[in-house]
């Protein structure tokens, strides 16, 4: 069933559809909330609050086929608030950020990666997460975030020279 058809259920109260609904974006919704938030207890308070700020408000998701954005969007907007709210930095030794990494992060090229995604700025991570994890267009980014396109090229690209900065440092250093 499409994404349409299960949103238009799950506002009148059909729970199964609903439950699908989640079921489909757990895994990507998790993932950008670890990136957020850099552990997983934290990731998974995000996640959560997500998904009940989602439910309260699926009334309110006018075009029943971006769901998917719209979810995305209120996972975006729980991190960033979590984020402010602790305004806290936990340093972390690689051992102990890899051994509490989910399995999925195994490979140490995606660690080093995911490392350097993890330090930037907000507005260059979500530009980077939302392009290439979530195969979002320049276009849908732009609308995604309420910015112009040329905000999102240039973020995307400054984004893209730091990771590379950074990841030069790792190999030099190693």
């Amino acid at each position: 069933m499409n994404t349409s058809k299960l949103v238009a259920k799950a506002k009148k109260g059909n729970n199964r559809a609903l439950q699908e609904l989640i079921d489909t974006e757990k895994t990507k919704l998790y993932k950008m909330a670890y990136l957020y938030m850099k552990n997983e207890v934290d990731a998974l308070e995000v996640f959560q609050e997500t998904v009940y700020k989602a439910l309260t408000s699926l009334k309110d998701l006018r075009n029943d086929t971006y769901f998917s954005t719209w979810i995305t969007r209120i996972l975006i907007n729980t991190a960033i608030d979590q984020l402010r709210k602790k305004k806290r930095v936990i340093p972390m030794e690689r051992d102990i950020l890899e051994s509490k990494a989910p399995s999925y992060m195994n490979r140490e090229s995606e660690s080093d990666l995911l490392d350097a995604i993890k330090s930037l700025d907000e507005k260059y991570k979500t530009v980077l997460i939302l392009r290439f994890y979530k195969d979002y267009t320049i276009k849908q980014i732009a609308e995604f975030l309420e910015c112009p396109e040329g905000t999102v090229k240039t973020n995307i690209h400054r984004g893209i020279a730091l990771l590379r900065d950074q990841l030069k440092e790792v190999i030099v250093n190693e």
